[in-house]
């Protein structure tokens, strides 16, 4: 099996969280555990005579992801030996400013093709670009941190991406589980005894998304890559797997165990998180003595925010739930966007009588909250209650959003708060590099976000980081009760006293039929762009119809009450239409608009907004 990669054995082929059964690039290494456990045939594993995969009570075993003991598994029957290896789109790993692919086989239709030689090369192909980029002469060693989330692929590509690293000549500083915001303030964090600041950091996530998928964001301390860079370090990574040989690879392996240390920082970061909410409460040490705050982190990698910031701060935290990690998110999606886990957040709240309650996705680069009634502070509401605490200390300052926020967030933030709102592209990164390229050409902005709970703000360096947000929440509690004030969570409600919300809203998507003749052999992206444009030459000749006057996304239209964004989505052969309006009826009305307007493009399905009209 030198230089061979098993793979494609079944579901997550086995939580193989232990470097015996995850690093199996080479005989000597992986064959004597085999041949303790499974039958050979003609130099194949032969897997007879074994049930399907069951996996049941994942939870004790989240330990393994410290420790690193082996979680056996049985798998369903397979004589699958990959011979050297597959071939792979590099570039189609590429979702925008991060990577995703497929790290667990046995979901149908959806092959692996993020392998651990993949990550491998993926993670040379960064560590040559960023000696690149650092201008190093050798006279120096660069390092590169590396974390992940609870994905139970998480500690296979941990050890991949760290062979890659130190086959490139850097070290390389494990953190094992983490969040995507501590591994960027890793690099600007000073702290020898932790050896930071690294040069640059990986964190290993694919945010939300099902188990089976996974991914890399990277960071220097200049902040998170763009897609140029994504781009670029996957052209290298292309090169460097198309010339892996198995002497390679376990020279590799052998590099890494030499270079590989270890270390805790996640301290260092829920460190810095309470200090900052002593701070702002004027260094009183349990600024949070009495409040009641439940945490749901949906068995993703925030659970630390319970134990490590809110109780050191003497806040109880007794009804929080799903801290543990657990990379089949068997409770709810982790994602302050999705109904579901709002619900669940809401509900711990209300049973438990809580203060509040704090939600984070899996890599706890978004949040969002819920006061003592039961009121989410999400979306267009989040972006109002940061708006609001970001102006009382900036006033007049410039919010930039993307462009999915409401009419009514507009006027609450120019017309009560006395600040600009600057409502851009959907993308955090997008959103992010704006507010940071309207600060260069003169324009303050200390404040940007995303409806999706992405958030950055200026004095964080520009890192969305779903833990800083939820903080400066705690520091306008933690304040106010300095100050005298009570009330809880009450607050916070009463700064959004005066933001007009819709009756209604929906999101519906259109999708471009690819393969359609319509397409004349043409991109998914040139059709949605000739769509757009029938569609704005369409609103002009309607004279109940406003187009946005400003506007950086597709086609924004206010008419009857409401407005409607017809879009390209970043990435998918999608068209997300979003309407919002005092009415079911009203909506409807700006439906038939859109629905009238697209008749024409048979490539486009849009069975999603006929259904909507219709059931109407």
């Amino acid at each position: 099996m030198s230089g061979k990669i098993v793979e494609n054995v079944s579901v997550s082929q086995c939580y193989q969280l232990s470097r015996k059964f995850d690093t199996h690039y080479q005989r000597d290494n992986f064959a004597p555990f085999l041949r303790n456990m499974l039958p050979f045939q003609r130099g194949k594993l032969a897997w007879t005579a074994i049930p399907s995969m069951q996996l049941r009570n994942f939870s004790k075993y989240q330990s393994s992801f410290v420790n690193r003991r082996t979680v056996h598994c049985n798998a369903a029957p397979s004589t699958a030996a990959v011979p050297n290896l597959d071939k792979v789109d590099f570039l189609k790993l590429q979702n925008g400013s991060d990577i995703r692919g497929v790290a667990v086989a046995g979901v149908e239709g959806e092959p692996l093709n993020l392998t651990e030689p993949v990550s491998e090369a993926i993670a040379a192909g960064f560590a040559a670009w960023l000696l690149e980029k650092k201008k190093a002469d050798g006279s120096q060693r660069l390092s590169i941190s590396v974390g992940h989330d609870s994905r139970i692929s998480a500690k296979k590509l941990e050890d991949a991406i760290s062979r890659g690293i130190a086959g490139a000549g850097l070290d390389v500083v494990q953190y094992g589980l983490a969040s995507t915001p501590a591994m960027f303030n890793s690099t600007v964090t000073e702290d020898d005894a932790f050896l930071c600041p690294v040069d640059g950091s990986i964190m290993i996530t694919a945010s939300h998304l099902p188990y089976n998928r996974n991914g890399f964001k990277f960071f220097t301390n200049a902040g998170g890559l763009g897609k140029a860079d994504i781009k670029n370090i996957l052209e290298r990574a292309a090169d460097i797997y198309n010339k892996f040989t198995a002497e390679g690879l376990t020279s590799s392996k052998g590099k890494a165990l030499a270079s590989v240390k270890r270390v805790d920082y996640m301290n260092v970061y829920t460190s810095d998180l309470v200090k900052a909410v002593r701070k702002a409460a004027g260094n009183i040490e349990k600024p949070l003595e009495g409040f009641h705050i439940v945490v749901d982190a949906g068995n993703g990698a925030g659970g630390f925010f319970a134990a490590k910031v809110l109780e050191p701060l003497g806040a109880v935290t007794s009804g929080s739930q799903f801290l543990e990690p657990d990379g089949m998110f068997p409770n709810h999606i982790p994602n302050p966007e999705d109904k579901t886990a709002m619900k669940a957040i809401t509900q711990a709240v209300l049973d438990n009588k809580a203060d509040l309650g704090i939600i984070f996705d899996t890599d706890v680069d978004r949040s969002a909250a819920v006061d003592s009634t039961g009121l989410e502070f999400n979306r267009n509401r989040l972006i109002a209650l940061m708006s609001a605490i970001v102006l009382e200390e900036h006033p007049g300052t410039t919010i930039v959003t993307d462009s999915v926020t409401s009419d009514g967030l507009t006027t609450f933030i120019e017309k009560k708060l006395g600040g600009k709102h600057h409502r851009f592209k959907r993308g955090y990164k997008n959103v992010i590099d704006e507010a940071i390229h309207l600060n260069s050409v003169g324009e303050e902005s200390h404040l940007a976000i995303e409806t999706s709970g992405h958030g950055a703000l200026k004095e964080n360096h520009w890192l969305d980081d779903g833990a800083y947000l939820m903080v400066k929440i705690l520091n306008k509690i933690a304040s106010a009760r300095a100050s005298g004030l009570t009330g809880g969570s009450k607050v916070l409600t009463g700064l959004l006293e005066g933001l007009q919300e819709p009756a209604f809203s929906v999101e519906l998507r259109l999708k471009i039929n690819q393969s359609h003749q319509d397409l004349k052999g043409g991109s998914f992206r040139d059709y949605g762009e000739a769509v757009l444009k029938h569609l704005e030459n369409y609103i002009d000749s309607d004279p109940k119809l406003q187009k946005a006057p400003v506007n950086y996304e597709g086609v924004r239209v206010s008419g009857y009450g409401g407005w409607f964004l017809l879009r390209l989505s970043l990435h998918d052969p999608v068209l997300p239409l979003n309407i919002e309006a005092p009415s079911n009826n009203d909506a409807v009305l700006l439906g038939n608009v859109v629905r009238a307007a697209l008749k024409e493009f048979s490539a486009l399905d849009t069975s999603a907004l006929d259904k909507f009209v219709q059931a109407s």
